[in-house]
């Protein structure tokens, strides 16, 4: 029985990671309270403190495991810059644009991540940190660290444009800012 518990105990505690990962996405850190985390995964709000300390212990372990979702999908993409530009371009989509609890973490709540407490802070950067790396290895294989401010600058870019054109109202003038970002990020990745 005490199997079965510690295993429940951890796909419980995964769900709501997941969930709560779409949900900050979606509504942001500040518009997402625990009672909606909470109901999101299926349970109530009596059961958040049996897998998380505070609201921002799990803010912290959903950004940190979205980002390691999305350093995997990276990862798994064609090797070498191919798979960079693969990269650039799915993350500069309309699809990503028009669906940001479906995406990167960095889009959704990078000015909130910055307002944040050290703890998410710190989870953000070693999970970015680890993503950056992975694609700097791909830019320059045989010393990836000579290319991690490239890779960061390229990625802080993207997150940009991916934000801006989430802004505007006008669907062409949006749509053309995400052509122009694949562009300048692919011209800055070669």
């Amino acid at each position: 029985m005490a199997r079965y518990a510690k295993e429940h105990k951890h796909e419980t505690r995964r769900r709501i990671i997941e969930s709560a990962g779409r949900r900050l996405k979606r509504d942001g850190i500040d518009g997402s309270g625990v009672a909606t985390l909470m109901k999101d995964a299926g349970l109530t709000n009596g059961a958040f403190y049996a897998h998380f300390a505070s609201k921002e212990d799990l803010v912290a372990t959903a950004v940190a495991d979205q980002l390691r979702q999305q350093r995997t999908s990276i990862g798994a993409d064609s090797p070498g810059r191919a798979g960079l530009e693969r990269f650039v371009r799915e993350y500069l989509s309309i699809e990503h644009r028009d669906s940001p609890e479906d995406g990167c973490p960095s889009a959704a709540l990078l000015d909130e991540i910055g307002r944040s407490t050290d703890a998410v802070k710190q989870a953000f950067t070693e999970g970015l940190l680890a993503e950056i790396d992975c694609m700097a290895a791909r830019l320059a294989p045989d010393d990836p660290r000579s290319a991690q401010v490239k890779a960061l600058t390229a990625f802080g870019m993207m997150v940009g444009t991916i934000q801006l054109s989430r802004a505007l109202t006008d669907r062409r003038l949006a749509d053309a800012v995400l052509e122009q970002g694949v562009q300048n990020a692919v011209a800055l990745l070669r």
